[in-house]
């Protein structure tokens, strides 16, 4: 198995409208990602498509506009974390020796959102996500104490890191504060709209490629090294109840990282910055306790400390995340692994963390699968 590094990373900004094509889109993700990694499509041995609103040969066809060169080219469809398994799926290709290079590209439009598959005979089929998040804040809320004010002050921090980042949909030009957040419509009490993922398109590519690699492509570049590369689906425990895929059990997020620490040879205290799947804000303070940054029942403190935000012990969704950043599908995980490379390179901008070295991206994909990364900096 070869080690394998992050070569390019690539996206457009993410938007709720736009005169774009999601064809450009995608075409554009793509340029950005190769260009990046200084590096011509003909090269690229593999590519992983990660999309979940169009028909199914849509990646085949929008790949042609990168040239029509034999590549291996496939379709991955994994709900929320589509774009974090076609990653997954590159890295694996070139640390099995199959592909020199392969890239991951994601794109959707979330607004052309056609159902997930559910009939209304399921629970899944009538309950909206929202309310499926809400039952899993009550609970918390009963069970630790947890406030919406909590609540509202993890999304008022990642409101503000998106107006930080130029590839984010929602962009405030003023301080959002948490008492605004929690004057804003309710959708699923204690869940008001400006807690909920922005909705919109966008897409977002990453070029794999083995570690000597990088380092020969740009010898005056830290290579950004996949340290683990983890996906697991549900486990059956005692009591399992075979419904609510939307947010599964948040035992499969705390199963997921400790496959990837030990993966990686590293541990929650070596990390420097996180992205999670924060549709909801509820989902990032439940995943500081399962991905290990505090003990569990401790995240109300991470919170109230300011640990998570720029600036605090273990910044946590830095680019916005999907409340901020905004969450079409397909490339959501991507843009994670754009956002972490920046800042393991050092040019992340305002919102940069200082001397970052590791870096952790999580994503849940309908609840029913986990996949996580741990990218680091090389020497």
């Amino acid at each position: 198995m070869k080690d394998v590094a992050v070569l390019g990373v690539g996206m457009t900004p993410f938007v709720a409208k736009t005169e774009v094509s999601l064809r450009e889109q995608a075409y554009r993700a793509g340029r950005a990602a190769l260009d990046d990694a200084g590096v011509g499509f003909p090269r690229v041995g593999s590519v992983y498509m990660g999309y979940l609103w169009e028909p199914t040969m849509t990646g085949v066809r929008f790949l042609k506009e990168f040239g029509l060169t034999g590549v291996h080219v496939q379709h991955v469809q994994n709900a929320s974390a589509t774009g974090s398994a076609a990653l997954l799926e590159a890295v694996r290709a070139v640390a099995g020796g199959h592909s020199e290079i392969a890239m991951a590209i994601g794109f959707d439009d979330m607004q052309r959102i056609n159902g997930a598959g559910f009939s209304n005979e399921s629970a899944e089929g009538v309950i909206l996500p929202a309310a499926f998040f809400a039952l899993w804040a009550q609970e918390r809320m009963l069970t630790y104490g947890t406030t919406p004010a909590t609540l509202a002050a993890i999304a008022a921090k990642n409101w503000n890191n998106a107006a930080r980042n130029p590839m984010a949909q929602r962009r405030p030009t003023t301080a959002v504060t948490a008492e605004k957040v929690l004057a804003s419509k309710m959708i699923a009490d204690p869940l008001t709209s400006m807690m909920a993922a922005g909705v919109g398109q966008g897409a977002a590519a990453v070029i794999v490629g083995s570690a000597e690699l990088a380092r020969k492509l740009h010898p005056d570049r830290p290579p950004v090294l996949v340290a683990a590369s983890t996906m697991q689906s549900e486990s059956y425990t005692p009591y399992h109840l075979f419904v609510g895929p939307v947010i599964g059990p948040s035992g499969m997020t705390r199963t997921t990282a400790e496959v990837a620490y030990n993966q990686a040879g590293l541990g929650p205290d070596d990390l420097d910055l996180v992205q999670v799947h924060d549709a909801f804000p509820i989902e990032e303070l439940v995943y500081y306790e399962k991905l290990g940054l505090c003990p569990e029942g401790e995240g109300d403190k991470l919170v109230a400390e300011n640990a998570t935000g720029l600036g605090g012990r273990i910044p946590v969704s830095t680019d916005g995340g999907l409340i901020g950043r905004g969450h079409p599908g397909g490339p959501t995980g991507l843009a994670q692994i754009w956002e972490t490379t920046l800042q393991l390179r050092g040019e992340a901008g305002e919102r940069q963390v200082p001397d970052a070295k590791v870096g952790l991206c999580h994503m849940v994909g309908g609840g029913s699968v986990c996949v996580v990364h741990i990218l680091r900096r090389g020497s």
